[in-house]
């Protein structure tokens, strides 16, 4: 018989040790709150953000988010092939190729974030939604060292418990 309760989170909460970190979560939640881009949007990218980096965390709190937000499971089950799936905005394709340019290598010789894609990003979104849209992805890798070093528990919800 399998123990489902077994703990996976390989360290315990840093909050613990640094508490500091509530605030600082906090502020990012804040700032990335302030509705210029929609939640749906940011939660699309965070969910990439995870897949890409390989956290079912991140993939889960995510995928939940999508879900409590009413986005419909195509659309949720095609994040990792949006470039030809045909459930997204051109924005929201356009900041789902500004997270993966962020948090993928660059191909040799390139920049990741190429003034091309800058500038179709920008079509999209006014200077303080992509302001917004920069802090949610600098939010999402924030977030990505902490859920690869500490590998807390996949959790639906932040008020679930991941670290223990």
């Amino acid at each position: 018989m399998t123990n489902t309760t077994t703990s996976i989170s390989r360290m315990p909460n840093p909050g613990e040790f640094v508490p500091e970190l509530s605030d600082i979560s906090a502020a990012l939640f804040r700032a990335t709150g302030n509705r210029s881009v929609p939640r749906a949007t940011m939660s699309l990218v965070h969910l990439r953000a995870g897949q890409i980096v390989g956290n079912t965390y991140l993939t889960v709190l995510n995928t939940a988010f999508l879900r409590k937000a009413g986005v419909s499971e195509e659309r949720i089950t095609a994040v990792s092939s949006w470039q030809d799936a045909p459930y997204f905005t051109d924005a929201e394709r356009a900041a789902l190729a500004l997270a993966e340019a962020v948090l993928q290598p660059a191909p040799h010789g390139r920049e990741r974030v190429s003034d091309e894609l800058y500038a179709e990003v920008a079509k999209h979104y006014d200077e303080k939604a992509l302001a917004t849209l920069t802090i949610a992805i600098g939010q999402i890798s924030f977030f990505i060292a902490l859920a690869l070093i500490g590998k807390p528990q996949p959790v639906s919800s932040l008020a679930g418990q991941q670290w223990d």
